[in-house]
């Protein structure tokens, strides 16, 4: 008997006739009991359910603005929708249909062409002078924070108010752009009515707008590499562009493979700016998928909503393989 009350870790005063108490097994095995009880089995904790608390109003967010507009969207490529369909339900399924009546249009391949063309030279020329003057400003100078600021008002200002200055400063009769080049003898350009020229004057008003922004980006990632690096290579007798080719360029590519997807994202959807300049026109010259997509869905008296959701259902694809390659470059930077 008083072997096993000594394994059970119970200990007995001389003369008493119940254990003072549980030894530290026994603690244990009924402590363990007894949150078992408390809790319930399978009951989530505290923790657990202030956790699900600061969760659900992000989760909420998602699943109606992001999941069922998405959802909604599919469910419009797929089916035949009329206005009356639209409204009371009932369309009828369609399958790929509205996907093959897309890519069988005559302005499929001019609207994907515009698209690759808007976005290729907007991310090139706004990451290049995005980079050079996030450079220049990170070597400090006097007036450099105020000058800084100054550069942030086309990303701060509404793009309405963007793209009206743009279609005033590029009119055909009273433009301020064609006023300066009367100065040195050449005569008005139609930047926004001419086939040759729509495409281009809407390229540069989205450049414009997107400077700022690269700007911000790419000045804080110079500032997260150490100055040290920088003072080796000069020792070693590397000169200023050796010194950013070898040394800060490289360690600029996390954020500067971010910068690019953000952009990308960002500029396949861009809708506001050409609309007001140039509506897509003129013919389908400035045409993009995005503006396609607005234009079937709602740019007539009879909209497709079916092709228009495909179209931009083709957008939010796009946008997805960048954001796969962007994981994938990533992974593959962590793993060297």
């Amino acid at each position: 008997m008083d072997s096993r009350i000594a394994e059970s870790g119970h200990t007995q005063e001389p003369g008493a006739a119940f254990p003072a108490g549980p030894g530290p097994a026994v603690g244990r095995l009924w402590g363990g009991r007894f949150r078992g009880l408390r809790h319930g089995p399978g009951r989530p904790s505290r923790a657990q359910v202030t956790a699900w608390a600061f969760l659900a109003p992000v989760t909420v967010y998602l699943l109606a603005f992001y999941a069922y507009p998405l959802y909604r969207n599919v469910d419009l490529s797929v089916r035949n929708y009329t206005v009356r369909s639209f409204v009371q339900g009932g369309a009828e399924f369609s399958g790929t249909a509205n996907y093959r009546a897309v890519v069988e249009d005559p302005t499929f391949g001019t609207a994907v062409t515009n698209t690759v063309v808007f976005t290729a030279v907007s991310l090139l020329f706004q990451f290049a002078i995005g980079l050079a003057l996030a450079v220049f400003f990170h070597n400090g100078f006097r007036l450099s924070a105020t000058l800084r600021a100054l550069f942030l008002v086309p990303w701060l200002l509404p793009l309405i108010v963007s793209a009206s200055t743009w279609s005033w400063m590029l009119n055909s009769d009273s433009g301020i752009v064609n006023a300066f080049l009367g100065v040195f003898g050449v005569g008005p350009v139609n930047w926004l009515t001419s086939p040759q020229w729509s495409l281009v004057s809407v390229t540069v008003a989205n450049i414009w707008i997107g400077i700022p922004f690269n700007l911000v980006v790419l000045y804080s990632g110079l500032q997260g590499i150490p100055a040290e690096l920088h003072e080796a290579a000069a020792i070693d007798g590397a000169n200023a562009w050796q010194r950013f080719w070898r040394v800060t360029f490289p360690l600029l590519r996390p954020v500067s493979a971010i910068t690019l997807l953000l952009g990308l994202v960002y500029t396949l959807k861009v809708f506001d700016i050409i609309w007001i300049m140039t509506r897509g026109g003129p013919g389908d010259t400035s045409t993009t998928l995005a503006i396609w997509s607005y234009r079937k869905s709602f740019g007539s008296l009879l909209p497709q909503f079916g092709p228009g959701a495909a179209i931009s259902n083709l957008l939010i694809l796009l946008a997805l393989v960048a954001g796969l390659l962007h994981i994938r470059f990533q992974a593959g930077q962590q793993e060297r």
